[in-house]
């Protein structure tokens, strides 16, 4: 358990921005196969079968300056936008799509995102981004497998799927970390486990934040009335969905757990506050008689009875001691304490 609870501080590789990297071109021919071909700043046109993918930095000019001079300025001002929202916007017959990609080996304290905009097209897919393509799938294990994707929606699936991958570690360690929480807090509720919860609270809403416009991203392309998608396209982006939602699902559950052991800590600190008002009112209460009479014998005047006698003030004492014992008699045969 210590293990666990201890998790929250383990050592994360810093996460550092992209820099600007050459834009690249892949040739797909519809068939499993890719290679990288040159890319020369000249348009590049799709084959008849496939799809050629051009991924480009966000970072660099003269990429921004190919997507203004090669495509619609919807199309261009569409990929190069900052601050994007995930969303899947339909023109025409193509679609601009917008993912929001967790970098590899994120802290889930400080998760650490990057935008992936991706034109897509009947025979050809532009993604411009700070995030490298070949850091989110494995262009070179394609290539070597001869299993490439076959379309670009196909593609696309298998990028969300990768996506999906990525946030599922996280998940599973989120998990452990409220499983660590949890017992911690049945046994310690100090203040740093509080603390834990709702960092860990947090992150659970930063990765929901993620997975769930992805998950709708995909379901709205699967639906879209594109001429090139076809029953397998589909049925691969309702699987990638899926595998969104799944994780989205899980992410929902540990949200529930969360607040639940949010709400057991209030509940207990309300019992011990209402423990602790009980016993100073009761010592109240019983004190309470036994303060009026020793007040009434205390006065400065005449007339006080028994101030003569040496033994008055042992009998009081033993008075007021069996008054407090009646009352804590009596509040306890009432169940009051």
């Amino acid at each position: 358990m210590d293990e666990i609870a201890a998790s929250p501080q383990r050592a994360y590789p810093v996460v550092r921005e992209a820099t600007e990297f050459a834009t690249a071109a892949y040739k797909f021919d519809g068939k499993g196969n890719v290679a990288q071909v040159p890319f020369e700043h000249e348009p590049v046109a799709g084959p008849e079968r496939g799809f050629v993918l051009i991924a480009g930095s966000l970072s660099s000019p003269q990429f921004k300056s190919w997507l203004k001079d090669h495509l619609d300025p919807s199309a261009a001002e569409g990929l190069t936008a900052t601050d994007q929202h995930t969303r899947c916007i339909v023109v025409d017959d193509r679609a601009l799509i917008v993912l929001r990609i967790v970098r590899s080996r994120s802290d889930p304290d400080e998760l650490s995102k990057q935008t992936m905009s991706i034109w897509i097209e009947k025979n050809r897919v532009i993604i411009a981004s700070k995030l490298a393509i070949t850091e989110l799938v494995s262009i070179a294990a394609w290539q070597a497998s001869k299993h490439a994707p076959l379309t670009p929606a196909d593609l696309i699936a298998r990028m969300g799927t990768r996506a999906a991958d990525r946030i599922e570690p996280l998940v599973e360690h989120l998990g452990d970390l409220l499983d660590g929480i949890e017992e911690a807090m049945m046994s310690e509720r100090d203040e740093q486990q509080r603390q834990k919860l709702t960092r860990l609270r947090r992150s659970i809403i930063n990765l929901r934040r993620v997975l769930w416009p992805q998950r709708d991203v995909l379901n709205t392309l699967e639906i879209e009335d594109l001429s090139f998608l076809s029953a397998r396209d589909r049925a691969r982006l309702k699987e990638a969905s899926a595998r969104s939602a799944r994780l989205g699902d899980e992410l929902q559950v540990l949200a529930e757990r969360a607040a639940l052991i949010h709400e057991q800590v209030l509940d207990t600190r309300a019992e011990q506050m209402n423990r602790t008002m009980l016993v100073l009112t009761a010592a109240t209460v019983i004190a309470m008689p036994m303060t009026v009479v020793s007040g009434l014998l205390g006065m400065n005047v005449a007339g006080i009875p028994f101030n003569q006698n040496p033994e008055a003030f042992w009998f009081v004492v033993l008075g007021l001691a069996a008054l407090g014992t009646g009352m804590v008699w009596f509040m306890r045969a009432r169940k009051w304490l």
